[in-house]
């Protein structure tokens, strides 16, 4: 029975630290460092289409190492397509590893920049 209550306290808070919208869809904030050849191939620009494609909002920017970083906020549904699309990139990139990270939503974004 205690392990029941521990349980439901559990599944509770995970649920108040979800944000919803008026649909009632899931939003979400995604925080991604993507590795490999990144840099030069128009990654950028064809990341801020994608995302405007799917109402994600958020950023893009180069690293000096060589990485791209990305800030993605929406829709669960859409941020996920849009993380579809990091894992493989444009077609002149080479993907090798991304690093991901969900935070709490924040709704700061109106659209979707890249960041200089």
């Amino acid at each position: 029975m205690r392990l029941l209550s521990i349980y439901s306290r559990l599944c509770m808070s995970t649920m108040n630290d979800l944000d919803w919208n008026k649909d009632g869809q899931i939003k979400v904030r995604v925080h991604i460092i993507v590795k490999g050849k990144v840099q030069g191939v128009y990654f950028r620009q064809n990341a801020q289409r994608v995302c405007n494609g799917y109402g994600v909002t958020g950023w893009v920017r180069n690293m000096e190492d060589g990485s791209v970083e990305t800030i993605l906020e929406g829709d669960k549904n859409s941020v996920e397509d849009a993380i579809s699309w990091f894992k493989v990139g444009p077609p002149s990139a080479h993907v090798e590893k991304i690093e991901l990270r969900y935070d709490r939503y924040s709704g700061e974004f109106q659209d979707f920049k890249i960041n200089y």
